[in-house]
């Protein structure tokens, strides 16, 4: 990957459109003209129903796709810009994951489903595994390494597959309804785990939810609907650095 371009932004989309051709007649809009940025360190939540954009756009956010048109910049360089390698190089090192479904692989151990992620980078096994302990202990499951996904509990495989995420320390971290396969009690404590990784580490959090009490624990709300972003809020209580209320963007 080319060196990073110097910017004041994390990750910038900027009139970002993405339409899908059915057939030869038929376009289906599902993103139209939508900006924001993320920060470092900054803790975003995306809403919105069912059918308002939010998948398309997670998928653009973490380069798995490319908008028609608009940008999609990491440290101010266009994804549109990057051939495939780059964009595999971005995902894996600067971008961390987790699903709603989790994405464990049911044959290999809590330890090597986190460590899966390094083997496409260079460093010894030992170095692999020694990563990959740090960051299950990070997630409290030092004493859940050796077990394999169905010998796990949702939350604890909810917590595997944030360690998976978490393991090459990433910039950014996408979040796709974290809790929703979860119950109340468990998707608190994900959530809660999430934002003390998010704030020590100082990786920037973006969850992708339709759940209101999800989204207003973020710092930002960003509200998708028909592709187009409708709202931006604060939410009610967030205090910006200076102590003062924090208002819309």
């Amino acid at each position: 990957m080319r060196p990073e371009v110097a910017s004041p932004h994390l990750l910038e989309a900027d009139a970002v459109e993405r339409t899908y051709r059915l057939g030869r007649d038929v376009e289906v809009h599902a993103l139209r003209g939508v900006s924001f940025v993320v920060e470092r360190g900054d803790y975003v939540a995306i809403v919105g129903s069912s059918g308002s954009g939010k998948s398309t756009l997670l998928n653009l956010l973490g380069a798995l796709d490319r908008p028609t048109s608009g940008h999609v910049r990491y440290d101010g360089r266009d994804v549109r810009e990057m051939d495939d390698a780059e964009l595999a190089e971005l995902r894996n090192t600067r971008i961390g994951f987790v699903f709603q479904s989790f994405h464990l692989l049911p044959r290999m151990t809590a330890l090597d489903n986190v460590a899966l992620p390094l083997v496409y980078r260079t460093g010894s096994p030992r170095e692999r595994r020694r990563r990959a302990e740090r960051a299950l202990e990070a997630v409290g499951l030092s004493d859940r390494m050796d077990h394999r996904p169905t010998e796990l509990s949702g939350g604890q495989q909810q917590r595997v597959a944030i360690a998976r995420a978490l393991v090459t320390e990433p910039a950014l971290l996408l979040a796709d309804e974290p809790t929703g396969n979860l119950d109340s009690t468990t998707g608190e404590d994900i959530m809660g785990l999430l934002e003390t990784l998010q704030a020590e580490q100082g990786t920037a959090l973006v969850v992708i939810t339709h759940e209101a009490e999800i989204a207003a624990r973020a710092s930002r709300i960003i509200e998708l609907r028909d592709g187009n972003v409708v709202s931006r809020a604060q939410p009610r209580g967030q205090v910006s650095a200076s102590g003062g209320p924090r208002g819309d963007i």
